[in-house]
């Protein structure tokens, strides 16, 4: 068990997290010709013991740039929803590193909270599996401590947007027919503008979505699931996942109904959880001075609690499915 370390101060979305031995480095994946660059946080066990760690306006538990303990690692890559950036899920990182888990989470290029260039529309959808195929070859064969990285031992974390992307990478073919207006920006390139009727037909599907059999297990929380409503539309996904959605509604295609029939049309049954009252809830706690839409819980849901709970059970369900 690790203990409660110290209370994070932060202007986006952030929580208590438990921290014992966390190592955290940032990492960069370089850019070319049509390939964007792929900024990283990565956590890992740490013989050191944790400090206090500015980043930007966010104080964390870690220790920076600590040597990686251990070796044959499992390896767990995490991806944010629209919007989110590489230390919106941190405590869960945090609890996995503790545990004895390489975590990597990216912020994925022109769609993340600093960068929104290119974050609406089909691209932003058919790239973001594309950046975690590149980010498991990056720390495979270019990070400099690939070596203590099991190859055959790695799993993926996605929130909202994330989730598709996971789903997307397990094998799911989405239908993008059943997209909800997704474009925040009226003014964003490939977005109708205001009083243009959308057009009623499928988007054009690329010839070949990015999947990656590397990938043996899963957890998706309130992932854009409207996109997978259909038993064809998931009929290759068969790695082991844990599905979670929120009991009010995570937004985006994550309705209760949605997630719940995702659950139903999937080839092999989930470990499915519906929490009550949650709607942003999988986001960590924010600060009581920040007042943003994603901060804000039902009455009585206590978000810090149930991410103990939460990380808790998705730590226990990669240690069953990336053990040795």
């Amino acid at each position: 068990m690790t203990r409660l370390r110290l209370a994070l101060a932060a202007a986006f979305c952030l929580a208590m997290s438990p921290a014992q031995a966390v190592g955290l480095k940032f990492l960069h994946i370089p850019g070319g010709q049509n390939v964007p660059a792929i900024d990283m946080a990565m956590w890992s066990p740490c013989t050191k013991v944790p400090e206090d760690v500015q980043v930007r306006a966010l104080t964390v538990p870690a220790s920076l740039d600590c040597s990686i303990a251990g070796e044959r690692l499992p390896l767990v890559i995490l991806s944010h929803g629209y919007g989110g950036w590489y230390l919106g899920h941190h405590d869960t990182a945090e609890a996995l590193a503790d545990s004895g888990f390489v975590v990597v989470a990216i912020n994925h290029p022109h769609a993340n909270y600093a960068d929104m260039s290119r974050a609406n529309g089909m691209g932003a959808l058919i790239g973001r599996p594309v950046d975690i195929k590149r980010t498991i070859d990056f720390m495979l064969r270019d990070f400099v401590d690939s070596a203590k990285i099991d190859s055959q031992r790695i799993g993926f974390y996605g929130f909202s947007q994330g989730g598709y992307t996971g789903l997307v990478l397990a094998g799911a073919n989405p239908d993008f027919s059943k997209l909800p207006p997704r474009c925040a920006d009226p003014k964003a390139i490939g977005c109708p503008r205001a009083g243009q009727a959308r057009s009623p037909q499928q988007p054009p599907l690329p010839q070949t979505l990015t999947h990656d059999p590397r990938i043996r297990a899963m957890v998706a929380a309130d992932p854009l699931s409207i996109v997978f409503q259909t038993t064809d539309s998931v009929k290759d996904v068969t790695i082991p996942l844990q599905l979670w959605g929120s009991g009010l509604g995570g937004g985006g295609g994550a309705s209760p109904e949605n997630v719940a029939t995702l659950a139903r049309v999937l080839p092999k049954k989930p470990d499915f959880r519906i929490v009550p009252n949650a709607v942003q809830s999988f986001l960590t706690t924010c600060p009581d001075k920040l007042s943003s839409e994603v901060c804000i819980d039902a009455p009585g849901f206590d978000r810090a609690a149930f991410h103990r709970e939460f990380n808790a059970e998705v730590v226990a369900f990669f240690q069953r499915n990336l053990g040795e």
